[in-house]
């Protein structure tokens, strides 16, 4: 680990020893762009030999895992789907922060229709939070999605939450004028997304994983189904699918899900629309054909 991240880790370290935790051994797990991580073996407070998982990055708690944590625990909270427990999270002296979180092993295969049907009755689950219950979308913080600031203030409406706060977000940050025109086109074509909902029962706040991709799910060695990094937030259960293409969900677990959440009227016609999201969210991490790819869907959505 380079000396900064090493520092972070040993910040939590410092938290877990004050915290009546014993400390057996460290190990690099890896990381991305934006955070490393380690595994921890230790012994808690109340005797008990566990590992738990260690995320660190440069930026403070507050822009990089106050939103990961809390979102994990709105997650766990709806009791829907495996999701590791968090422990604590919290700025290091040297200027980073750290999340420390429940070690899951993910050496086990799910059955695909159990993973549909846990991912129905996550977003089937009566929201953990007063705002979501009554009926608005959003967020209690904002968060990042990979390293993108996702802003997630509530609103009562979740075309224009979805408009704004998700594709108009992400269009200012790609400063794309060919995008920007053909977003206006969309709008245009669309009456501001609403004909895209047309016929629709209304729209329900459901909590979100927000970013769930192959790379985001697995198994536990009892094969039971687990989701983690999330960028969480209450929304349309249908964009939760905006990451699908890289997803690996194949017809089982549509059959698992659609049992207890059946296809609502539009759903192939929204696809495009919750796809872009990501789309432009690779485009602003990575570049390179995202950008293409994002044109090519708000075609699609200004051809309907």
């Amino acid at each position: 680990l380079r000396p900064r991240a090493s520092a972070r880790m040993s910040a939590a370290a410092q938290w877990l020893r004050a915290n009546g935790y014993v400390l057996a051994g460290e190990q690099s797990a890896g990381g991305s762009g934006w955070a490393s991580c380690s595994t921890l073996s230790v012994t808690s407070p109340e005797g008990v030999a566990r590992r738990l998982f260690v995320k660190s990055a440069r930026r403070s708690a507050r822009e990089m895992f106050e939103g990961e944590a809390l979102g994990l625990r709105v997650l766990r909270a709806a009791r829907a789907i495996r999701v590791p427990e968090v422990i604590h999270f919290d700025d290091a002296p040297d200027g980073g922060s750290f999340l420390v979180m429940e070690h899951l092993e993910l050496t086990g295969s799910a059955d695909p229709a159990e993973v549909g049907r846990a991912m129905a009755r996550l977003h089937l689950a009566e929201p953990s939070l007063a705002e979501a219950r009554a009926g608005s979308f959003g967020f209690c913080v904002d968060n990042t999605i990979g390293g993108t600031p996702q802003p997630n203030a509530w609103q009562a409406d979740w075309i224009e939450f979805y408009r704004e706060q998700r594709i108009a977000h992400q269009l200012r940050l790609a400063g794309n004028d060919e995008l920007d025109q053909l977003w206006a086109a969309v709008l245009e074509r669309t009456d501001g997304l609403g004909a895209l909902f047309a016929g629709m029962p209304p729209i329900r706040p459901s909590v979100l994983h927000g970013d769930l991709w192959s790379g985001n799910m697995a198994a536990t060695p009892t094969n039971e189904p687990t989701i983690f990094d999330p960028a969480a937030y209450f929304g349309h259960h249908e964009a939760e699918w905006g990451m699908s293409w890289c997803a690996g969900l194949g017809p089982a677990f549509w059959r698992g899900y659609r049992e207890l959440l059946p296809e609502e009227p539009g759903f192939a016609a929204r696809r495009p629309l919750y796809e872009l999201y990501h789309k432009l969210n690779h485009y602003n991490l990575f570049g390179g054909g995202y950008r293409a790819d994002s044109a090519r869907l708000m075609r699609a959505l200004a051809a309907k």
